[in-house]
């Protein structure tokens, strides 16, 4: 299934022109994560263009060093310089920091992340938990029911009124997802 992951997220040409500069980047433990990933295989599940309504594409990377703003905006503004003539928007975040903005930000609690695939293990729905970067893939809970339309709850970040906005978001764009609860109901 890694195989036919890998073929469906190329099949992205943002995606693919992304992953062939990502050692320009030069971040550390980076990797192309979330909706660019799940959405380009809905799309081509339902016979939509891959590229189609994926409005960023997301770089996780992780510096425990310099946990500053600056920091990240200068892994941002690498991002954009290296990749601006693609015309999508790249947003860049340093997974090391995550704890320091998401209480404000969503009002919840969120512990320290000891690594980038951590965070990529964090999303609210477990299915949309992926990442890839030249060669390698980063699934936590697998990729079958990211395939089979399914969308569970992730108790490592179990924020009921955050998962089912996201869930109400995908759905109407993708109305044949449905929802699971982790016991399999």
């Amino acid at each position: 299934m890694i195989t036919d992951f890998a073929t469906h997220v190329a099949s992205n040409s943002v995606n693919r022109a992304i992953l062939s500069r990502w050692d320009l980047l030069d971040l550390p433990g980076s990797w192309l994560v979330a909706g660019c990933l799940f959405q380009t295989v809905w799309n081509l599940q339902a016979g939509l263009r891959p590229e189609s309504g994926i409005k960023d594409y997301d770089i996780f990377y992780f510096d425990p060093s310099d946990l500053s703003e600056t920091a990240e905006a200068e892994a941002q503004a690498l991002a954009e310089s290296t990749l601006n003539d693609l015309g999508v928007t790249v947003e860049v975040a340093n997974q090391a920091r995550v704890h320091l903005w998401y209480p404000s930000h969503f009002g919840y609690p969120y512990p320290a992340l000891a690594s980038a695939e951590e965070g990529i293990g964090r999303f609210l729905v477990r299915e949309t938990c992926v990442g890839v970067r030249p060669q390698q893939c980063c699934a936590p809970y697998g990729l079958s029911g990211l395939y089979a339309g399914t969308l569970t709850p992730n108790s490592a970040t179990p924020y009921p009124e955050l998962f089912a906005k996201k869930v109400a978001s995908y759905k109407t764009r993708w109305n044949w997802l449905k929802v699971e609860h982790a016991n399999g109901a």
